[in-house]
């Protein structure tokens, strides 16, 4: 049988997936690349047309948006809130607002902070993009007020995944100080995860030879 192949760069929105990986125990092949692959590897484009990370190859099939792929993962799993269960639909909603609202921001201060060259560099969409983000944010801060531990279902789920590694990227640009406390304890739970130091762990032993960008 061949395993399904995750096409990953260290720190990219492919670090939901390989956590997912982690945590539930699923087998795959691991293929890292420099970032972003566009620039510096311009053959994974043979994998991923659109030159995005992540890529998930499996049975003949290409995904390329990384909380599908943490859906695959999870399906059968503890980790998946299933349609049966009363917080089915909030779960749906968190998995798309973890990118479309959440991490989006922070690829344009990415792009403007550490993309582009220093005359290319954008400090007023930087600043616009921080605040996007941080407003947004708050719906985290909101969600756990009730005393939960996790974000839905009561159980640490894929939700807790894909919302997590948006924080986990905020905190690269020092922004995870500005949040809520009960977002950064969160966040905090999240890192103590024996899985997330393991998905750290693996990313760094397979880093790839060659330039890339800092994330």
């Amino acid at each position: 049988m061949t395993l399904p192949i995750l096409h990953h760069c260290e720190g990219a929105r492919s670090f939901r997936c390989l956590w997912a990986a982690e945590e539930a125990d699923f087998d795959l092949e691991l293929t890292m690349w420099p970032f972003p692959p566009r620039w510096f590897a311009k053959q994974f484009k043979d994998v991923n047309p659109l030159g995005t990370i992540p890529a998930w190859e499996e049975d003949g099939h290409l995904l390329t948006e990384s909380a599908a792929i943490c859906q695959r993962i999870a399906q059968g799993t503890a980790l998946e809130i299933r349609a049966e269960e009363s917080d089915y639909l909030p779960y749906l909603n968190w998995l798309h607002r973890s990118d479309a609202t959440l991490t989006f921001p922070l690829t344009i201060v990415l792009r403007y902070t550490r993309l582009e060259p220093e005359a290319r560099q954008l400090p007023q969409a930087v600043e616009d993009y921080k605040g996007f983000f941080m407003g947004r944010a708050k719906s985290i801060e909101e969600a756990l007020a009730d005393g939960r531990d996790w974000l839905v279902g009561g159980r640490f789920t894929i939700a807790d995944i894909c919302v997590g590694y948006a924080v986990h990227l905020s905190a690269s640009f020092g922004y995870d100080a500005e949040l809520g406390p009960l977002t950064q304890s969160w966040y905090a739970r999240l890192k103590d995860r024996p899985s997330f130091a393991a998905t750290r762990a693996r990313e760094i032993a397979n880093r790839p030879e060659g330039q890339s960008a800092p994330l």
